[in-house]
């Protein structure tokens, strides 16, 4: 079964928020590695981990420095929530 991944409005937001310069690089990391393996399986790989002590179950993404968050509760989409460094992701 592939998931259908998307974008909310906060998510968009805080990518914005990285950057114009981080904006670009990070899109394509997106398009190219991250939307895919999330369609295969949002919930396995190796940069891919659940967080704790979260009411909504909530995942992240790892791409270098920066965290991406989001949420598969229906079993057929993702929604991509929060774009951040790491620095600011678990404070």
């Amino acid at each position: 079964m592939a998931y259908r991944v998307f974008e909310t409005k906060e998510f968009t937001a805080s990518l914005q928020g990285l950057g114009k310069a981080v904006v670009e690089r990070v899109s394509q990391k997106l398009k190219a590695f991250v939307y895919p393996a999330l369609a295969r399986n949002p919930r396995f790989g190796p940069n891919i981990k659940r967080l704790r002590n979260v009411q909504l179950a909530t995942w992240r993404y790892r791409v270098g420095d920066y965290r991406f968050l989001y949420t598969d509760e229906d079993q057929e989409v993702a929604a991509m929530l929060l774009a951040v460094r790491r620095r600011d992701a678990y404070g």
